[in-house]
């Protein structure tokens, strides 16, 4: 679920970057999340382990 989350995140980014740069601050925010819910899930696999 977090990598689905991750996933819609990145493409939500990248159709941000590429249409509008007036919310330039808001569509980085996205990238942010989305590289932490992926870091978040991997972390989170290795201590399940």
């Amino acid at each position: 679920m977090l990598y689905t989350i991750a996933v819609i995140l990145i493409v939500l980014w990248l159709l941000g970057l590429n249409t509008s740069n007036t919310m330039g601050g808001v569509i980085h925010v996205l990238l942010v999340n989305a590289i932490i819910m992926i870091l978040v899930g991997i972390i989170g696999e290795r201590h399940a382990l």
